[in-house]
């Protein structure tokens, strides 16, 4: 048996139905963690949906507890075929966000696979149900290519929280440390940089939700009366927040700025075009930090971003004075940025440019990582994304947006290798969710390549993790 025999097989996977009929199946298993009663139908999407799978492939399986009070459970698989073989951890999530059924397309449904030409919607196709569907068919195509073997050590895990913060996630791998530990992760989340662009991301960027508020007095007071001789807050968290951010989106405050970007992450961006797809926006060409490209504005560097707003009653408003304004606010960093100290810098910044009247509450952050695209595994995936599609896939230092990398590449200590699935137009969180037919057919081409050379003892051989395996964060 050879590479070209699993890459066969993964496709016939696609072809005769088999790998869409397996995620119909998950796909109607409503596993919505938003939802407070989700507890039974998480547990069993791991217990009755993934174990007997993965038990009859070999894998030794336990659901874990999770140890956050009424969040959803985690499933550890083990596949172990000797010492000096390479470890890789897999993960994937069986959450999804709500189906907000009512709000699909006239014949779609949330909790059914429906096929209109190259799309298949879904809840769950694109995040996250699809994505691991395709890593676990084409595992199965190794395994078969290989009568039984897949050449190196396994270790897969699940959550089911990932859609509410992964709450316990850092518990269970802390924790479980040493059970967890591997050479490398290998998984998939996310989007690709275009839907015909095979990718690679090597951790995401962080993000902190932050609010500010400026609360004058107890009421509002007539505009005409007291206009020109009452603060109004609105005018002041409005001049706040211009004095942290400019109005082409350059960041002022000094302390929110990353360190210049690496050479190896420019060389890694240098060529990579950013939108331009169909049904995407057009792209401001002067926004954001001066002299980067937007691939390096949105995958090496900073941005703060006003999400929500208000002040007095926008939607019926009236001649009056608002007595309170706030601001929910956000910044997506890369590695290097000084976060934790975020809510110090925002106040002595407001401060020294007499805005003491507003208030600063961090709500939540999350780190950001970045494996240095030179890495030995990094080359070794590209190596082999190559050789299965016959291009160099685009390689992106770290997602725009934010996954709970950090757990891997800080908590457990290793190389992160992210092959998403989806694309940036699947409706992902919305209704109308969907993955694309040529993805899911190349993506299990890709994987069963990617996994094969983990078992190769000649030609693309997979590094082991020794000094070189570093990572950033």
């Amino acid at each position: 048996m050879t590479r070209d025999t699993a890459i066969q097989l993964a496709t016939q996977r696609y072809e005769s139905g088999a790998f869409l009929e397996d995620l119909q199946r998950r796909v109607g298993l409503r596993t919505d963690s938003q939802e407070a009663d989700s507890g039974a139908r998480l547990f069993a999407y791991l217990e009755e949906e993934l174990t007997p799978t993965l038990e009859e492939w070999g894998f030794e399986c336990r659901i874990v507890e999770n140890p956050v009070a009424g969040a959803g459970p985690f499933l550890i698989a083990h596949r172990h075929e000797a010492a000096d073989l390479p470890t890789v951890l897999g993960y994937g999530h069986g959450d999804v966000v709500r189906g907000y059924d009512a709000q699909w397309s006239e014949g779609r449904s949330p909790w059914r696979v429906t096929v209109e030409g190259e799309r298949w919607y879904g809840r769950g196709t694109a995040d996250n149900k699809g994505q691991h569907s395709i890593n676990l068919a084409a595992l199965k195509a190794v395994l078969d290519a290989r009568e039984g073997k897949l050449g190196f050590n396994l270790k897969l895990l699940f959550e089911t929280g990932e859609e509410v913060g992964s709450p316990g996630l850092h518990a269970v791998c802390l924790k479980l440390r040493d059970e967890l530990a591997a050479d490398v992760l290998i998984a998939s989340d996310g989007p690709r940089l275009a839907a015909n662009r095979p990718t690679l991301f090597l951790g995401s960027r962080g993000v902190i939700n932050f609010r500010l508020d400026v609360k004058l007095r107890d009421g509002a007071h007539h505009s005409g009366n007291w206009g020109g001789l009452l603060r109004n807050p609105a005018v002041v968290l409005a001049n706040a927040i211009a004095s942290m951010v400019d109005e082409n989106g350059k960041i002022v405050i000094e302390g929110l700025r990353p360190p210049p970007v690496p050479e190896s992450v420019r060389r890694a961006l240098e060529g990579i075009v950013v939108g331009g797809n169909p049904g995407e926006p057009e792209v401001d060409a002067d926004y954001g930090e001066p002299g980067l490209t937007p691939a390096e504005r949105v995958f090496g560097w900073n941005n703060i971003e006003v999400l929500a707003f208000r002040a007095g009653n926008p939607e019926k408003p009236v001649n009056a004075i608002p007595p309170h304004a706030f601001a929910h606010m956000q910044i997506r960093f890369v590695v290097g940025t000084n976060w934790r100290e975020l809510a110090r810098i925002v106040r002595d910044h407001l401060d020294a440019h007499g805005f003491t009247m507003v208030d600063i509450e961090v709500e939540r952050g999350m780190p950001a990582t970045r494996v240095d695209p030179d890495n030995a595994w990094v080359q070794w995936s590209i190596r082999s994304l190559t050789q299965t599609t016959g291009s160099a896939p685009v390689l992106l230092p770290n997602l725009g947006g934010t996954l709970p990398n950090d757990v891997f590449a800080d908590v457990l200590g290793m190389p992160t290798i992210w092959v998403p699935h989806s694309y940036p137009g699947c409706s992902q969180h919305a209704p109308d969710e969907h993955m694309l037919a040529p993805v899911v057919r190349e993506g299990l081409r890709i994987m069963a390549g990617l996994y094969w050379d983990l078992g190769a003892r000649d030609g693309n051989v997979a590094p082991r993790s020794n000094g070189e395996a570093r990572h950033e964060h």
